[in-house]
Parts: structure tokens; sequence; C-alpha cells
């Protein structure tokens, strides 16, 4: 994973900047205040953008959930006093408010969400899973598990626009709900096939019939103990000060 600008590009070993990424979102979920999960957030999302391609899903899925939670956040709890808006009384639910607390503690949870977002959107465009799977030297078939699993988003991504791309060419639009659900059946047709084939290629190379084998990988640099300090820094700063 890289951090930086292209010029000043520091690039990072798999397992730290997993590691860093990991505390960046136990960060998020452990801080109470705006502030600080506004900026570990906007520091997420401008790591994000280093992937350009394949970022868009990423962006709307996190971007509209968190943006779901900030509206609706306030509407499902009655805390505070200062009311800035009074509602309708709707039966069960009670009267409708908003009151500033609300609102920030909708913060809290929308920016909590986006963090989380965003870190494992970084985690699934930014890392290389090969070396990361390589790197483990125990728990092997978690980190496999874990590799393959994160994998399946960006290829069901290309596979779904490689399926659109073959509608639109046979004149059917995809629009809509309705349009994109004609692409479920095959996406799921194909990644049962690719599961197929990945457990033969597995089993072909004799995975998991003795100790394995692997490329000698480069030493870790100074950026990548020094991301593990920052992970566990963070962390820390959460619990005690944020």
């Amino acid at each position: 994973m890289r951090l930086g600008t292209a010029r000043r590009a520091v690039r990072l070993a798999p397992v730290p900047a997993a590691a860093l990424l990991a505390a960046a979102a136990v960060a998020a979920l452990l801080m109470d205040h705006v502030l600080p999960l506004a900026v570990l957030t906007a520091v997420l999302l401008l790591l994000c953008l280093q992937a350009q391609a394949r970022l868009r899903p990423y962006l709307y899925g996190t971007g509209t959930a968190a943006i779901g939670v900030f509206l609706v956040w306030p509407f499902l709890q009655s805390t505070g006093i200062d009311v800035i808006w009074e509602g309708p009384i709707v039966p069960v639910l009670g009267q409708l408010d908003v009151t500033w607390e609300e609102i920030g503690l909708a913060a809290v949870s929308a920016l909590r969400l986006a963090a989380v977002g965003f870190a494992f959107s970084a985690y699934a465009l930014l890392l290389d899973h090969d070396r990361l799977v390589a790197s483990a030297s125990f728990a092997r078939r978690s980190a496999l598990a874990v590799a393959l699993a994160t994998r399946l988003v960006p290829t069901l991504e290309r596979d779904a626009a490689g399926l659109a791309e073959a509608v639109r060419g046979r004149g059917v639009e995809v629009t809509g709900v309705r349009g994109h659900a004609r692409l479920l059946s095959p996406l799921v047709a194909g990644s049962l096939e690719r599961a197929a084939n990945l457990a033969e290629a597995m089993e072909a190379r004799g995975f998991g019939s003795g100790a394995p084998s692997r490329a000698p990988s480069p030493d870790w640099t100074w950026a990548d103990y020094a991301a593990l300090a920052a992970g566990a820094a963070l962390v820390a700063a959460a619990v005690l000060w944020l």
C-alpha cells in the first residue's frame, strides 16, 4: 500500500498496512468526538482516492450508508433538551423532535460508519492480498479465507461491468433496480463456477497436504515499523483521550 503523493510515496508491506487500517477502524469505533472522527474519516477518504480505478462503488456504498444513518438517527432516539425542530406525534414512536444532542450523536455514528467503510475500501483496493497471505506465518487458512472473501467484491464488480456491457451490446439498457436485477443470476452462477475452479486449483497444488512453501519476502523498512507504532498509538489515543 502506498501512502503520500506520487512523488513522495511510501510503500508499506501488506501486514503493517493491514494492521494500520484495522487500527484506524477500531479507533473510529472507540472515538466519541466529532472533530477527531471527521479528521480520521477525511484521511481515510484521501487514502482511498489513491486507488482511482474501481473506487466509485465503494464511495457510493459508504457515503449513502453514512448519510442515511445521519438522517435517520435523530428520529430513533430521544436525547437532549435543546430542541431545534418539533414534529408530529406518531403512534408507538411518540413525538418526533430533533435536538442538538441528537444531531451530535448522529454525526458521530455516521462518521464511525464512514471511517470503517473507507478503511475496508482501502484494504480491498490498495493492498496486495497475495503478499498478505504469503506473509502469514500463522493462521494461514484464516488469512487465505479473508483474502479470498475480500477479492470477491472487486471480482463481482468487474463481472457485473462486463455483463452490463454485453447486455447493452444486444440493445438492452441496464437501468434501475429491475435492470440490474437481471445481472444477479449470471453473477451468482459465475461466482459458483469460479469457486469450484479455485477449489480444484488449490487441491491440484496440494493445499493443506503438508508444510506450505513460501517465496522470500522483502524485509520490513522503517516505514513498516512506524505504521505499526502509529496504529497502536491511534488506538491508545482513541481509548484515553478521543
